[in-house]
């Protein structure tokens, strides 16, 4: 069956992290919190928050497509990572979910005509003695999606694909990142949004973009590359996140697959899903199921905001079926969780075969370990497939992340990964 037993890990999502930066300009580490990590949740409904999060992200990312036809860039939005920072001189601390579907970094800015609620206050760019307004004229000003000169110069629109979204000025500040060796970049270009919509990024007090365009963090600090590593779900464990030089991969067993490009999804990391395997057996998914069409519609991304693994509904049928062949448990009502495929698990026990389950990209095999792809609740009983049904755009999501370090090299392309545990890097 190329089954492999394994003991279950109890699912947990409380990543408790605190940022720490490298004092040289070449290279910068930061850790990850989970955005319900201080939320005293039960295993339950963590994996239920998660798995509604997920829900509405997918919806947004597939957002843009209408039938066969693309109509507009679609930005991610809110994430399931949040990462420490501080803006203006002095500095002004606060929390930003991270996002690898969109670019533009903001944060609410005073005076507010209309703000969501958010745990620290509003920065206020009167108070900061580096705070810019950008010309209309600047290319980071002509990269938006949207804006307009008006009287404050560089005035934007940034919508994530539902009644989400940040509007106010184009502005050049000052970013600290880190406490313990905190690095300063000065004229880092941002959305100062003083009219703001949508209550999915209330769990922090802005967000830092890290896509493809340069609008992004990763764009503006020019270092070409960044890395993260996501703990183990039940651990609560710093997840590093690595810029520039820190980000490299050491280890001789890094797999890595080309990036691709979407012109209607600029800000995306497109990668190739050619093929998926579920225990000794490759599935008979034609290879256009996952392929990104001409039209801009199809293809796989790889996100670290979504939490669940969506893959196209011709794709997923055939994993599904697999895995109702290959398990050896009754199949249970999971719908209280958010996903679509569970099992129950016997009493007493705490282990269980589960099939071996291998992502063919191309020029890498991504064999993911039980834990990254089945989720335990004890409470229930419940063992689940954090795999489910999308239509449009397939999305390699965090649980299946966990224990990789993933490296984005943007200068070269490529994506690369290797297993790491990376509560210890």
């Amino acid at each position: 069956m190329g089954a492999i037993r394994v003991r279950l890990l109890l699912m947990s999502i409380m990543a408790l992290v605190v940022p720490e930066a490298c004092s040289e300009l070449n290279g910068l580490r930061l850790e990850l919190a989970h955005v319900d990590s201080n939320g005293n949740f039960s295993k339950l409904e963590l994996l239920q928050r998660a798995a509604l999060r997920s829900n509405h992200r997918m919806a947004r990312l597939t957002a843009a497509a209408s039938g066969n036809k693309v109509q507009a860039p679609v930005h991610a939005g809110n994430g399931e990572f949040l990462m420490d920072l501080a803006i203006g001189t002095p500095g002004l601390a606060f929390s930003a979910i991270i996002d690898t579907g969109s670019d533009l970094i903001w944060t609410q800015c005073k005076p507010c005509v209309e703000c969501f609620s958010q745990p620290t206050p509003v920065f206020d760019p009167s108070t900061s003695s580096t705070f810019t307004k950008l010309p209309c004229s600047s290319n980071l000003c002509q990269a938006l999606p949207t804006s307009i000169c008006g009287f404050s110069g560089c005035e934007y629109l940034y919508s994530y694909g539902d009644s989400s979204s940040t509007q106010g000025v184009l502005a050049g500040e000052t970013f600290t990142f880190g406490t313990a060796n905190p690095t300063s970049v000065s004229n880092i270009a941002f959305g100062c949004g003083n009219t703001n919509q949508g209550s999915g990024f209330s769990q922090g007090s802005g967000l830092v973009g890290l896509g493809r365009g340069p609008l992004s963090l990763i764009s503006q600090l020019g270092l070409g590359k960044f890395s993260y590593c996501l703990t183990s779900l039940d651990e609560s464990k710093k997840s590093p996140l690595l810029f520039g030089s820190l980000a490299d991969l050491s280890s001789t067993a890094v797999q890595s697959t080309p990036l691709r490009k979407n012109p209607t999804q600029p800000s995306f990391y497109y990668v190739s899903l050619e093929g998926i395997t579920v225990g000794g057996t490759r599935l008979q998914i034609p290879s256009s199921t996952f392929a990104l069409q001409e039209d801009g519609t199809g293809g796989l991304i790889i996100d670290s905001g979504t939490s669940i693994t969506y893959l196209e509904l011709a794709g997923y049928r055939q994993l599904k079926k697999a895995f109702l062949s290959e398990m050896r448990l009754p199949v249970a009502d999971g719908s209280e969780t958010g996903l679509d495929l569970c099992f129950s698990q016997p009493s007493g026990s705490s282990t269980v075969e589960v099939p071996k389950l291998t992502f063919h990209f191309d020029g890498a095999d991504l064999d993911l370990p039980a834990q990254n792809f089945m989720i335990m609740d004890s409470t229930t009983g419940l063992l689940c497939l954090t795999i489910m049904a999308s239509s449009g755009l397939s999305i390699l999501g965090n649980f299946q992340q966990q224990n990789l370090q993933i490296l984005y090299d943007l200068k070269n392309e490529a994506l690369s990964f290797v297993p790491t545990q990376c509560d210890q890097l």
